[in-house]
């Protein structure tokens, strides 16, 4: 999740355009199934899975792409990325990332051990509001000592309205399978969460085809430099017909650069549902006075006010686009 692309400075803040360039009649349609770097893996509709890449130092492909490729030689080359539904992004103020396209759901995991983040929470909550894409959060390793107290902690996000689903996969995975079905049922998932909190657990699990060796694919694409920073889709055996998951690679680091201050806002549900109650309509909910998330200690918690307001100052610091 390092390589990411350079930051362009004619991108324009706010809701980022998801439209690409038509299909055309011409060459093979398909989804991107792998990213490694510059290099992909492509899957055709009858299932063939192709190497290729993109035309241009710039252009931008995502697992979860539906593209275009040209007729010829291994590896193709990508003709066109189809128009997107959605798509998840990350961004500092150098750098921006997309993490994946074309989504139903986001499933952000935590763990109870080595504890919750609730900095990487908080901020890719927000990255999927401002997409409109759902968000399920997973909490596990619920059979260990600090179950408990990470419950409580976890208790903050289900008072906002987020689903927290509790799993043990490694202990109980029969559990974790039974309720995580009706969820990933005929849905694009994306598995996104910090190293350690046991998402290749999750990911085996539910695709044990995920477990072959990526030093074949390395070796397939020849980019074995890129094989640690892979994200992967995954059709789920036993699953109804369309139902995928994309694995992403842990994540230390979510940089919201990209968003406007009113995406900001919206995605706080306890800004959202407080919206015009300050005594002044531009209320940034910093420090002006008559600002109820001051007045009113009850309005938000003051771990959640300290992040909007962290997020804030580096989005109005950021340099102009």
């Amino acid at each position: 999740m390092d390589d990411l692309e350079r930051h362009n400075p004619q991108r324009p803040k706010g809701k980022r355009s998801t439209k690409s360039a038509p299909s055309t009649s011409h060459g093979l349609t398909a989804r991107i199934v792998g990213a490694f770097g510059r290099h992909y893996l492509a899957q055709l509709d009858d299932g063939t899975v192709l190497a290729c890449v993109p035309r241009g130092k710039r252009a931008e492909v995502v697992c979860g792409d539906r593209v275009t490729l040209a007729p010829g030689d291994a590896p193709l080359a990508i003709e066109q990325v189809h128009a997107r539904r959605n798509a998840l992004w990350r961004e500092d103020l150098w750098r921006s990332k997309m993490f994946a396209a074309n989504l139903d759901r986001v499933m952000l995991v935590t763990a109870t051990y080595p504890g919750i983040q609730h900095g990487l929470i908080g901020r890719a909550l927000i990255a999927a509001d401002a997409a409109d894409i759902p968000s399920t959060l997973l909490l596990n390793k619920c059979d260990l000592p600090q179950a408990e107290a990470a419950r409580a902690e976890m208790r903050l996000y289900r008072d906002l309205g987020y689903e927290v689903l509790e799993l043990s996969v490694r202990t109980d995975p029969q559990a974790a399978l039974a309720v995580l079905t009706p969820l990933l049922s005929g849905q694009t998932t994306l598995l996104l969460g910090a190293s350690g909190v046991g998402k290749s657990s999750l990911t085996n699990l539910l695709a044990p085809q995920a477990q072959a060796p990526t030093r074949e694919i390395s070796e397939a694409l020849s980019a074995g430099k890129h094989t640690t920073t892979a994200t992967r889709l995954y059709d789920l055996p036993g699953f109804p017909p369309g139902s995928v998951l994309m694995d992403s690679p842990g994540f230390q680091s979510f940089g919201l650069h990209h968003l406007s201050v009113s995406q900001l806002q919206h995605g706080f549900p306890e800004i959202r549902a407080r919206n015009g109650q300050c005594r002044f309509q531009n209320c940034t909910h910093r420090d002006e006075p008559g600002c109820v998330f001051t007045t009113d200690p009850q309005a938000i918690s003051a771990s959640r006010l300290a992040l909007y307001r962290t997020l804030y100052a580096e989005l109005t610091s950021a340099a102009p686009r």
